[in-house]
């Protein structure tokens, strides 16, 4: 078994959810409605899937197309091999998963007119019975923005808060006050008073080995987690002027248009913080209860900002006109971006630096606010509400 393991909180903390997500432009296209791949992809388990067997739970399938690419790789980004059946339509892995281990699975395929889709998954294995671990976020060795938390999800409900906050600890270099807040009983989450100060190193110390989190069941981690955060890099998005101004260390650095949540499905307000980044990925109005409006299996330059569905990304298939003038999507903010990415758009552009850990401020005179456990939103959540009934600060 790995001695730790990662996953990004909002796979466990949105259940049902999966990165086929629900926010796009309809009725805005200057040449009708988007190609759609006619390969139909298959990917078991969903994305956020926990508890997942070691064997046998993982496959790949296509249909009315073939697979040119499947990845699967675990928590330290090593590749677990796989075979692909000889007509191209299947792919499982050729090993046994490990136990608690956190894994990520994406597959390209095509059909026959070369349209591409694209589908991720990541989820997490089983832990081995009576045991009990904490996946984390960010990755270990990572560079971050300077909007990141340390989020700790744990495999089982913990009914022994003080036990596991006394092994958990969360320090900075320079030093500085960081607090922990409990969001229900499977999540921690780590932050200091303000956004990290660039070129901060930050250590996660986990000493979870033998700690009782429930009766009967015993941490099986001792780990350290170092990450470095990078520059200082804000994005604030004001959807009623449909402007993103983007500063690094206090600097202006670019001006963009874009187009928000339509007055039907506002776009969230607050802080909220990059939490994953796709070159390309599929959004798909029925994950989101919207029925067959939409599926688009190609949105490019994708930074995902909630649990719940709403990213910053690339548009192919609007107007242009639209990006800077309307807000007309299911919640999103859009960018104008052209078909397969290109990395000169100002969708390109944002995307090229931008990194997790990123912070977006939204403001708005229509839309609520995003709650403080959608995704890594943590700010949204006043200081004085973040540290009542906290574990001890530590520096």
């Amino acid at each position: 078994m790995h001695a730790a393991v990662r996953l990004w909180a909002r796979r466990a903390a949105a259940a049902g959810l999966v990165l086929l997500t629900g926010c796009t432009w309809p009725g805005f296209s200057s040449d009708g409605a988007p190609p759609v791949s006619r390969a139909q992809l298959a990917v078991s388990p969903a994305d956020g899937a926990q508890g997942v067997p070691v064997d046998g739970a993982v496959k790949v399938t296509v249909a009315q197309g073939r697979l040119l690419d499947v990845r699967l790789t675990d928590d330290r980004g090593a590749a677990v091999p796989g075979t692909l059946t000889a007509d191209a339509t299947a792919w499982t892995p050729d090993a046994r998963l490990a136990t608690a281990t956190a894994y990520t699975l994406d597959a390209t395929a095509e059909d026959s007119d070369g349209q591409r889709a694209v589908q991720h998954a990541g989820f997490a294995t089983v832990p081995p019975e009576h045991a009990f671990v904490a996946f984390f976020t960010p990755e270990d060795g990572s560079t971050v923005g300077v909007g990141m938390p340390v989020s700790l999800r744990f495999s089982r409900p913990v009914q022994n808060r003080a036990a596991v906050e006394q092994a958990v600890a969360v320090t900075a270099d320079p030093p500085q006050e960081i607090a922990g807040h409990w969001f229900g009983d499977q999540r921690l989450d780590f932050r200091p008073h303000a956004y990290w100060p660039p070129g901060t190193k930050v250590t996660l110390g986990l000493r979870l080995k033998d700690v009782e989190a429930a009766p009967g069941y015993l941490g099986t981690q001792t780990k350290d987690v170092h990450f470095t955060v990078g520059r200082a890099l804000i994005a604030a998005v004001d959807l009623d002027r449909h402007l993103m101004t983007v500063h690094q260390d206090g600097h202006l650095l670019r001006t963009l248009e874009v187009s928000g949540g339509s007055p039907e499905h506002t776009t969230y307000l607050g802080t909220m913080v990059v939490s994953e980044r796709f070159e390309v990925t599929r959004m798909n109005s029925q994950t989101v209860g919207l029925g067959d409006e939409y599926d688009i299996k190609d949105v490019p330059h994708a930074l995902r900002l909630t649990a719940s569905g709403t990213f910053v990304h690339g548009n192919y298939w609007t107007d242009r006109a639209v990006f800077g003038a309307a807000n007309t999507s299911h919640g999103c903010i859009g960018l104008a971006d052209s078909k397969g990415g290109n990395a000169n758009t100002p969708a390109g552009w944002l995307f090229r630096h931008a990194l997790v850990g990123d912070v977006v401020e939204v403001r708005g005179s229509h839309g609520d606010r995003v709650s403080p456990d959608n995704g890594l939103n943590g700010w949204n959540l006043p200081w004085a509400q973040w540290t009542v009934g906290r574990p001890t600060a530590v520096h």
